[in-house]
């Protein structure tokens, strides 16, 4: 008996043992579950935006479509993050043609000079001994309304569907209201005080007087009233469909809409006129491309900080990543300081092209990546902002005092069953922002992200793009689709993305784990906001990261802070195309949403 009960305990023990192996075995468990599917998928911040994509996918839509219906979902149910005065680069890959990028970026005023900004008074809430050098919110800090002639061009060229369709759902949710968000509720009762110094954000924002509580319904019948109009004129033109969305872009830059804008701009002190509008118009660009172990990675040109994620790949290509471990100090250490260097170009070299000569050329060598990669010391951490020494530097000089919030952004990716793919950062008009009168449609305070430098590209100039933080991201392989993604964050995009990347391919995570994983930002750089502060070698850690690694980060030089487990600013969603399996991944930093089938 003895015997057996000895046998019996062996066998469970093994059993037990086996099960162990087994859970190890196992790939780590997400916050949220894999999305996979075969067919469409659609990735954005909540479910109000997907669900608008993904009802133009059903309807018969192409990924444009739905990408433009996703956008504008956004405009309505995300105002705390973005609005339609706001600004959007957008890549587009259709089935068997290369990507095209669209920069739906506004630009800079006629009457907005620096000779302005550099006598102006200071603003209610600001501190008139730290004040930077454009207002970070309020009518001062707009330029044009850049996002929605982005999504007619890319609608018109790459897209099937009438505006009215792709409007639809926004229209619905703005006329019937949907359940108040969280976030978007919070920052409501934050703003308050700033948004009760503009009557018209005022009695868009609180139609009742006071926010609108968390999961009751609130509307946005002023904006229904303005999509409403602009569906309006696409069905009174006359001609085929690229007349009749002519006729829509040109009641919002050149009819009633624009009129209704610059006339609030002029009565409130603001520097957007008619013929701003007017003379706007959205681009199509080549995108920008490097390779990294066989994908081709395409980015939106140096009229974004897009190209750094490039600049920086090529520098990891001399390293074997894989062989430092995933997260080790040695890993991290690399990343950063190659950040550092790629951001750094980035603060002294980019800018809107049509205004500055960048060289492009060199910045995205390999060539040239080789000789950078030399500058990384692997024992120390560097403090020193160091571009690359071509050409006439021009320093951006480092102002006093807090840059404050910025609420940027948000992210939309689409693929559909054609193989075609939508990548876009819409951004802009966040809040606390300034509703244009009766038109429901928030301004940006994008003009902040210029610098006053003398002779920088990214210097402030009537009729200039400035360089904006926004940076999707889309990936072939020999020429086939094979990734794409964006994400909020500001500065930490890049970063993020970049991350994100080498978690897919470098150490074959899913998407789903790969938006999960614990990750750093640097603030090694000078802001795009602000004041546009230098920050040098500090560099935040999610808590997630072993402490032994903050402390060998530390013994480097870095100067770093633990922060939250989950703190990292950015909240990617990824679409990964992979032996006919759209794989997603959705951030749970922000609660992205993502679906497909």
């Amino acid at each position: 008996m003895k015997a057996f009960l000895v046998s019996r305990f062996s066998f469970l023990v093994g059993l037990m043992g086996l099960a162990a192996t087994l859970v190890e075995a196992q790939p780590p468990s997400t916050m949220a579950p894999p999305v996979r599917g075969i067919h469409e998928m659609v990735g954005a911040a909540n479910n109000f935006e997907v669900e608008a994509g993904y009802r133009i996918l059903t309807q018969g839509g192409n990924a444009v479509d739905a990408g433009v219906a996703t956008v504008l979902a956004a405009g309505v149910t995300e105002l705390s993050r973005f609005g339609l005065g706001g600004e959007m680069p957008l890549l587009v890959k259709m089935a068997g043609r290369p990507p095209v990028a669209i920069s739906g970026i506004g630009v800079a005023p006629a009457k907005a000079t620096v000779e302005f900004y550099q006598h102006r008074s200071p603003e209610p809430w600001e501190d008139a001994g730290h004040m930077p050098p454009v207002p970070m919110q309020g009518i001062l800090s707009a330029i044009t309304p850049g996002v929605f002639d982005g999504l007619i061009l890319a609608l018109e060229k790459y897209g099937t569907k009438s505006f009215a369709e792709v409007a639809a759902p926004a229209i619905e949710y703005a006329e019937q209201g949907f359940p108040m968000p969280e976030e978007f509720g919070n920052m409501l009762r934050g703003y308050q005080r700033i948004i009760t110094l503009w009557p018209d954000s005022m009695k868009f924002f609180y139609p009742e007087g006071v926010p609108t509580p968390r999961g009751e319904i609130f509307r946005e019948p002023i904006l229904a009233k303005t999509l409403l109009e602009l569906v309006a004129a696409e069905k009174k033109a006359r001609g085929k469909r690229d007349a009749k969305l002519k006729a829509v872009r040109d009641l919002f830059y050149k009819g009633s809409i624009a009129k209704r804008i610059s006339e609030f701009c002029e009565k409130n002190g603001g520097l957007i006129a008619y013929n701003d509008l007017a003379n706007f118009h959205a681009e199509e660009d080549q995108p920008k491309m490097g390779t990294y172990r066989g994908y081709e990675i395409y980015k939106p040109g140096f009229w974004t900080q897009g190209p750094v994620m490039i600049e920086a790949l090529n520098m990891l290509e001399g390293y074997d990543l894989k062989a430092m471990g995933h997260n080790s100090p040695q890993y991290l250490h690399t990343l950063v300081e190659v950040v550092k260097l790629a951001f750094a170009d980035r603060d002294e070299y980019y800018g809107d092209p049509k205004f500055s000569k960048i060289p492009e050329e060199i910045l995205l060598s390999k060539d040239y990546a080789t000789e950078r990669r030399k500058l990384i010391d692997p024992e120390h951490a560097s403090i020193e902002h160091r571009p690359g020494g071509f050409g006439r530097r021009i320093a951006v000089p480092s102002t006093q005092g807090a840059a404050g919030p910025v609420n940027d952004t948000t992210c939309v990716n689409v693929v559909d069953r054609q193989g075609n793919a939508f990548s876009a950062t819409p951004s802009g008009a966040w809040l606390p922002s300034v509703i244009a009168g009766d038109t429901g449609i928030p301004l940006t305070s994008r003009l902040q992200s210029f610098v006053m430098t003398p002779g920088h590209p990214n210097q402030l100039l009537a009729g200039k793009r400035p360089r904006v933080t926004l940076s999707p991201t889309l990936v072939t392989h020999a020429g086939k689709l094979e990734m794409i993604m964006s994400t909020p964050g500001g500065d930490n995009q890049d970063q993020a993305l970049l991350q994100v990347f080498l978690n897919i391919v470098e150490f074959g995570m899913t998407p789903q784990e790969a938006v999960e994983a614990p990750r750093f930002q640097t603030e090694h750089f000078y802001s795009s906001f602000g004041n546009h502060e230098f920050v040098p070698a500090k560099l935040n850690l999610e808590g997630r990261i072993p402490r032994a690694t903050a402390d060998a980060l530390t013994a480097l030089g870095h100067r770093v802070t633990v922060a939250g487990e989950w703190s990292n600013s950015s909240a990617p969603t990824v679409i990964w195309v992979h032996d006919g399996v759209l794989n997603g991944g959705a951030d749970p930093r922000r609660a992205r949403f993502i679906f497909g089938r």
